[in-house]
């Protein structure tokens, strides 16, 4: 039997002896100086960008909507930075997919199947017979969006549910009811939970609520997450996850990463953006530590 994600995940995140994850979503008008900005920049610094973070990531998560816009030639540069990833490294893709029947089947294909993920983002308002084939399948995984790091994320996600008696669920907010709905899908060992570091409280709560689902982790960095309530609260306290290194925890750092190999480089660091890219990632990597 292949080995679960989420031991796969635990395995590398003690390999980095961190959870740092790598954003990867280019923008062909913010690239270094030296790269066009166009799809070859584009794919060119991202590959740059993977190259000198590997060391240090537990997973890399490119977001697909970065390459989609190109139509297919971004899909195919897409596809050669996904074969540049080691099978050891979590490859999420960032897709937020969702849809009723037959599409989704179709979705879990094209993720899983064509382009090799690890992992997905997945939306739960059409509820969970539209994410369930990329919920079934033991060696995948999927991060249920649940109060997101956007600054409009409170406009929907932040809407009271009225208590559920037969369920035994309180009155709370959706993002709540969300969680508690994640915890009961899929065969086990397939679920996680999108939380962001910009909603420190809501993380809390959200960890109280699903003590054993992982969370995936984004807003740290330059959406002004801090890391230490990420780090206190992140980790699954029960449940699978909680067994390996890390408990199950992702988080991604983008721009944080990325921006380094911009401008002129500051006093004493290297000119190469390559090696200016390794040192945030490494530095990045030891402010996310999970073992000494």
């Amino acid at each position: 039997m292949s080995p679960s994600y989420l031991e796969r995940l635990g395995a590398r995140s003690a390999a980095v002896r961190s959870v740092l994850c790598l954003g990867v979503d280019p923008e062909a008008g913010a690239l270094p100086a030296g790269f066009p900005q166009t799809l070859a920049g584009v794919e060119r610094f991202a590959a740059l960008l993977i190259e000198a973070a590997l060391p240090y990531a537990a997973a890399v998560k490119p977001n697909l909507a970065f390459f989609e816009a190109y139509g297919a030639e971004g899909i195919a540069a897409l596809e050669r930075l996904r074969a540049r990833v080691p099978a050891d490294v979590l490859f999420v893709a960032d897709a937020k997919r969702g849809d009723i029947g037959t599409t989704a089947a179709r979705q879990a294909v094209a993720l899983y199947d064509i382009l090799g993920a690890d992992a997905v983002t997945v939306n739960p308002y059409l509820g969970e017979e539209a994410i369930a084939p990329l919920l079934e399948r033991t060696e995948r995984f999927a991060y249920v969006l649940a109060r997101t790091s956007n600054p409009g994320a409170g406009e929907i996600q932040g809407l009271a549910v009225a208590a559920d008696e037969a369920a035994g669920y309180p009155a709370e907010p959706l993002w709540a009811r969300v969680a508690r709905r994640a915890a009961t899908w899929g065969p086990g060992g397939t679920v996680g939970l999108v939380v962001g570091a910009t909603a420190p409280a809501e993380l809390a709560a959200l960890r109280d609520i699903a003590p054993a689902l992982p969370f995936l982790v984004p807003g740290v960095g330059a959406q002004g997450g801090e890391v230490a309530p990420v780090l206190a609260g992140g980790p699954a306290r029960s449940g699978v996850a909680a067994a390996y290194p890390g408990g199950g925890l992702l988080v991604n750092v983008s721009r944080g990463i990325a921006r380094a190999a911009l401008g002129d480089p500051l006093a004493g660091r290297p000119d190469d953006p390559g090696e200016r890219l390794a040192g945030a990632a490494a530095e990045w990597g030891r402010r996310l530590a999970v073992l000494p």
